[in-house]
């Protein structure tokens, strides 16, 4: 029988509520065998300072791989540890680069490589800012903020979020909801699962999860959703992760 492993343990730098959730899918999703270190977050919500011991800033994902070689590898970042994994252990979730008889040839490369260079790097570079700033802005909403100033900062957030924030939202699902729609297939880049659907998920659980997404309103990425949801690895991720924490999986802190 293969090693999927190829000989190597990998562990998973695991922060509660967080991007990592998706590596854990990413590892079910190709029979890989790892180890979770769980890190909890602060009343604060942020961080322990225990993961700066494992990188520098202190954010998670973060995995670590021991070679058979002995060689240790540090890998942060969930686009550099999906395209990491994916071309040493999952070759099968990235599409062919180029059609037969075009290799390297600029401009030739298939529609479903250029999708899944492009969503890799899109669910974190155009998605989740706009998402996380909308985030941030909720918080001056709420209770936390001391009672004579939440007026005002209620007031500054809203028309933030009414100016701006709405609008290059919406423009984002709208742009998704048509790709998905064009894809020709039940993926981000066609018929097969890659390493662009395993990017995609948390921003978009997080954004129904926080309520700034309506299901309704986008059925393509509603039953895309759902599709991702159903995938036996990904049911497999979430049971592994609340058995590891004893508490029901969450996207948002």
């Amino acid at each position: 029988m293969t090693d999927a492993n190829k000989g190597c343990k990998i562990t998973v730098h695991w922060l509660e509520q967080s991007r990592a959730q998706r590596i854990i899918w990413l590892f079910e999703e190709l029979n890989l065998k790892y180890d979770i270190k769980l890190y909890k977050r602060g009343k604060d919500l942020l961080a322990p300072k225990e993961l700066q011991e494992i990188h520098p800033l202190g954010k998670s994902p973060v995995i670590n791989i021991e070679t058979p070689s002995g060689a240790s590898k540090v890998v942060a970042e969930s686009g550099v540890i999906v395209d990491y994994i994916c071309k040493h252990f999952g070759p099968q979730l990235i599409p062919k680069e180029y059609p037969a008889g075009k290799e390297n040839e600029v401009g030739a490369e298939t529609e479903a490589f250029s999708r899944y260079n492009y969503f890799l790097q899109y669910a974190e570079g155009s998605l989740m800012p706009p998402l996380l700033i909308y985030l941030v802005f909720s918080q001056l909403k709420g209770p936390q903020v001391p009672f004579l100033v939440r007026p005002i900062t209620r007031t500054i957030a809203s028309q933030v979020e009414k100016q701006f924030l709405n609008q290059e939202i919406e423009k984002q699902f709208r742009f998704i909801e048509a790709q998905l729609g064009s894809s020709g297939g039940d993926f981000i880049c066609g018929s097969e699962l890659t390493g662009a659907d395993i990017m995609l998920i948390f921003p978009l659980q997080g954004a129904i999860e926080a309520k700034v997404l309506d299901k309704a309103k986008y059925p393509n990425i509603s039953a895309y959703i759902d599709r991702l949801e159903a995938r036996e690895a990904w049911k497999k991720a979430v049971r592994v992760v609340e058995e590891k924490t004893g508490e029901k999986y969450s996207v948002a802190p």
